[in-house]
């Protein structure tokens, strides 16, 4: 086969980067039997033994290592990607869903690690750590006034589950510094953000990625919902890259009815693996709809995918990503890791929705400056789609392959054109930060502050939009600040997050959403 051709080449070099970190005891000179003299394995194996040994100056062969499996990879496609040893663990953690450490939300404010709120119930918060302290020691270990790395500060403040670490804080609204020992534990990483009742019968959950405890965080929102009266779902998959994807199959089994036709993978060789679903289902019945946008991606569209083939519910926002393409992940001895594509996955109309990546680099990834640009964000009638690539669901609707899940109802982007930056600005870390300064100006006020009172405070008055306005400025940023009642409302849900609970925060930031707006609308 042609496929073959091109990359069997490709496959052979992988297999000797792999060979030179898994073995490399073998002498440059030695005649391997099992290489064999002449192979371009054995030859790669010289040269970097040979560099190793006699280049004229002092050289980390590992870097070199590191860039040729970096090289061979972009060869391929744009999800064969290496991570490196110092990249990997913070992967695997975030991938499995939980770590060990103090348990605080924080930034790096000046020169100091600032605590913006201490996780609910974790080892800090029962410690006696509160918003707004800064954390100066680690046991003896000096954290504030030096360039400290983000590995570095992790590693002092995780560790083994049940020991323990001196914390020394400052804390400013009451002039003190504390020393307080602090218990480490597990904390989870959460993958289902919140989960809440949009109305009398409409619940919603929000999956930011697809990860080892995605199922059963998803699966106790569903129940905890449909105790509550809730018979419609909303799940929000927007700005979700993906992840496992058994987490995306698990999910969609409680959705669909016993023998539908979840995914299908196809690998070189053509072997398929076909994904149904089973008898169990906690919500086979009532109205599904799904939230997707230009960053909803792999395992995000296997689930949108399967809901809309098999016409179990709506799918609304804009096109997703594009990526039809399955990875799996293979050590490579020295604590990094090769994830490679081994496969592609069709939804059940039989449509690969991978998009096309001749171009393996940013613009590849960039779908937001891309779609914006061809009028996509706001025009569902500047979406492409190819008509030789027609597929059609269980019901016999027209639905297309070659790039992205394309909506059953389109919204179009919130911000109006020329206030794009703004609307990202206020749904970034930026705000969270501009918050953080405001109450740690007035602490001890926000802290006494009613809820009703706390609405008042920012909603009723300009004098945080207009501290905000100043704080973008400071930061060389041009922003349109046209719509000052939607920016209020941001940096209202802010302070409620910092001061409250995400719950109302969700609240605040929902009731303003143009797509839960659609799906009421068409309920």
């Amino acid at each position: 086969m042609k496929w073959n051709k091109i990359y069997f080449p490709i496959i052979i070099a992988i297999a000797i980067v792999i060979g030179l970190l898994l073995g490399n005891k073998l002498s440059s000179y030695q005649e391997n039997t099992f290489l064999g003299k002449n192979s371009k394995k054995n030859k790669l194996n010289k040269l970097i033994d040979f560099i190793d040994r006699e280049y004229v100056d002092d050289i980390n062969t590992d870097s070199i290592v590191d860039l040729t499996v970096n090289g061979i990879l972009e060869n391929l496609d744009p999800h064969s990607v290496y991570i490196s040893k110092k990249d990997l663990k913070t992967v695997t953690e975030n991938m499995k869903g939980d770590f060990v450490g103090i348990g605080v939300n924080f930034y790096m404010y000046k020169d100091t690690v600032a605590v913006i709120k201490p996780i609910k119930n974790g080892p800090s918060e029962k410690a006696g750590i509160k918003a707004g302290d800064r954390i100066l020691y680690a046991d003896n270990y000096q954290l504030f006034n030096k360039k400290i790395q983000n590995d570095s500060l992790f590693s002092k403040l995780k560790g083994e589950k049940g020991s323990t670490v001196l914390i020394t804080v400052f804390r400013k609204s009451t002039n003190q510094k504390l020393k307080l020992k602090v218990k480490r534990d597990v904390i989870p990483i959460k993958s289902v953000d919140i989960a809440l009742k949009i109305d009398a019968e409409t619940g919603y959950i929000k999956i930011n990625r697809f990860a080892e405890t995605t199922y059963d965080e998803f699966h106790r929102a569903l129940l905890s919902l449909k105790n509550k009266g809730v018979k419609d779902l909303i799940i929000d998959l927007r700005d979700n890259g993906g992840g496992y994807l058994e987490m995306a199959v698990a999910i969609a089994d409680e959705i669909l009815k016993d023998k539908e036709l979840i995914v299908k993978t196809k690998n070189k060789k053509g072997t398929e693996d076909i994904t149904y679903a089973t008898t169990k289902g906690d919500f086979e019945e009532g109205k599904v709809y799904v939230l997707i946008n230009e960053n909803s991606a792999s395992a995000s569209e296997i689930l949108a995918g399967a809901i809309q083939d098999n016409d179990r519910g709506i799918i609304v926002g804009r096109r997703s990503f594009g990526k039809g393409l399955v990875q799996r992940e293979m050590p490579l001895g020295d604590g990094s890791a090769v994830r490679l594509t081994i496969a592609r996955y069709y939804t059940p109309s039989g449509r690969s929705i991978q998009k096309p990546y001749e171009d393996k680099g940013e613009n590849y990834f960039n779908e937001f400056e891309k779609r914006f640009h061809s009028g996509e964000l706001y025009e569902a009638d500047s979406i492409k789609v190819a008509d030789s690539l027609k597929f059609k669901t269980k019901k016999g609707r027209i639905v297309y392959g070659g790039g992205g899940i394309t909506p059953d109802v389109f919204v179009p982007f919130e911000a109006k054109h020329g206030e794009e930056a703004t609307l990202m600005i206020m749904q970034s870390g930026v705000v969270s930060y501009f918050v953080f300064e405001q109450l740690d100006k007035k602490r001890n006020f926000f802290n006494e502050i009613t809820y009703r009172n706390l609405k008042d405070e920012i909603l009723g008055k300009d004098e945080y939009l207009i501290a905000f306005k100043k704080y973008i400025a400071e930061s060389g940023i041009v922003l349109n600040f046209s719509d000052k009642e939607k920016i209020k409302k941001y940096l209202y849900a802010e302070f409620v997050k910092q001061l409250y609970d995400d719950n109302n925060y969700y609240e605040i930031i929902l009731s303003e959403d143009a797509m839960i707006k659609k799906v009421l609308e068409i309920k």
